[in-house]
């Protein structure tokens, strides 16, 4: 059997997608000696996929096709040619944003949550309508709709018209080789020569977008825990600036401590659980997420964890978290007091989020996704937009 996935809505890794993207591969590597996967990569994303080495072919994808609307078109109308011409089984597109409406193989979609239906502004309107409306016709071309969480799935159903029976429920995993707890001891020392972080610290790990992820009322959480407490702790915000990200900065330097409020930027794979091990707590207020991964991998190194339920966090954080509703800053700051002061519910929390955890594998939700790509294979293929064009170009996919 011959699978592609298509990764170029990773952006560059630095995203929830992404994650899920590069830890999805590395789970499906125990299966390529089963069948023949190709990876579609833009071409500077491409080290992004060593670890793959020669057990996964990577077919690269000209950066031209990088920008969304052209991403978009690229995957409409010249990725439907390359599957028919190298015979492709299955084609999984692991977000809802480029899935496809016509291809001559079996069509795999995952879908991470429906935000646009839930968070006024998250996006531009141009990108609103599309998840909207564009996407509502698309899912319903799908032969397999994969889903993260049983509350994305219920949206699903909700706002697309798709039936729980017709998706399949794959929760995301996490590396438990990676996010494991260690010398806290090294970790602080590593936090303090890199970030010069020498106090303890609340740490939210999320791309810095307003209003989606809530940074700003946390922002106004963490100066009332402040002038309540007058207590040493910081608050650091690890992630890239994304849309809105003028807002949360501002916020902060609007802050009368600001100066105990530190933005780190994207932090590589490599330095992010020891930046876990070393935070005193994580704190996770976003608005909504079809799953949210950084609080169990911050539970996995041994971090209590501060969070809201919205979306799917109700499942994914179950009771090992220290619950707050994040439309209420005064709720939140009481919260990290509370923690703050109380090392015991700290050291109860850990114990809860180490055993709460363990239910995110990855080795074991990889055969899920593998049983997904299954099923009958599309016999024949109509006709696609430009399928008789013959001037595609190799190697590199200025169209695949």
């Amino acid at each position: 059997m011959n699978i592609a996935l298509s990764t170029s809505v990773m952006q560059r890794g630095k995203s929830g997608v992404g994650q899920y993207v590069l830890a999805l591969t590395r789970a499906l590597l125990a299966h390529a000696g089963e069948v023949n996967f190709h990876l579609l990569v833009l071409e500077e994303d491409i080290p992004l996929f060593d670890f793959v080495r020669d057990r996964m072919k990577i077919i690269p994808v000209s950066e031209t096709w990088r920008p969304a609307v052209k991403n978009i078109l690229w995957h409409q109308l010249v990725l439907p040619r390359w599957l028919a011409r190298n015979q492709i089984d299955v084609l999984h597109v692991p977000s809802y944003r480029r899935m496809l409406g016509k291809a001559p193989c079996r069509l795999v979609s995952t879908i991470h949550d429906l935000a646009p239906f839930h968070v006024r502004g998250k996006y531009d309107l141009a990108r609103m309508l599309y998840g909207r409306i564009v996407v509502k016709h698309l899912a319903r071309q799908q032969d397999q709709i994969l889903t993260v969480s049983s509350s994305t799935a219920r949206d699903v159903q909700r706002f697309f018209g798709i039936p729980l029976e017709q998706q399949k429920v794959i929760l995301n995993g996490i590396d438990h080789r990676r996010f494991q707890p260690g010398d806290r001891a090294t970790a602080s020392q590593q936090a303090k020569e890199r970030w010069n972080l020498t106090q303890p610290f609340f740490l939210y790990v999320s791309r810095v977008e307003h209003p989606a992820k809530n940074h700003v009322r946390l922002i106004e959480a963490f100066t009332w825990f402040k002038r309540l407490t007058n207590s040493p702790w910081q608050l650091v915000l690890a992630g890239s600036d994304w849309h809105g990200a003028e807002h949360i900065h501002a916020a902060a330097k609007a802050s009368p401590f600001a100066d105990d409020i530190r933005f780190l930027g994207f932090v590589e794979d490599d330095a992010l659980p020891n930046l876990y091990r070393a935070a005193s707590c994580m704190v996770y207020p976003s608005l909504f997420e079809g799953f949210g991964l950084p609080p169990v991998e911050a539970m996995a190194c041994g971090t209590p964890v501060i969070s809201s339920i919205s979306g799917s966090l109700d499942e994914v954080v179950a009771n090992a978290a220290q619950i707050v509703n994040p439309e209420d800053a005064i709720d939140i700051a009481e919260a990290m007091r509370f923690i703050a002061s109380s090392p015991e519910r700290r050291e109860n929390l850990v114990r809860a989020g180490l055993e709460n955890a363990k239910r995110f594998d990855w080795s074991k939700n990889a055969a899920q996704v593998m049983h997904a790509y299954g099923g009958r294979l599309s016999p024949t293929w109509g006709d696609c937009p430009g399928a008789g064009l013959q001037h595609l170009r190799t190697p590199c996919l200025t169209s695949p």
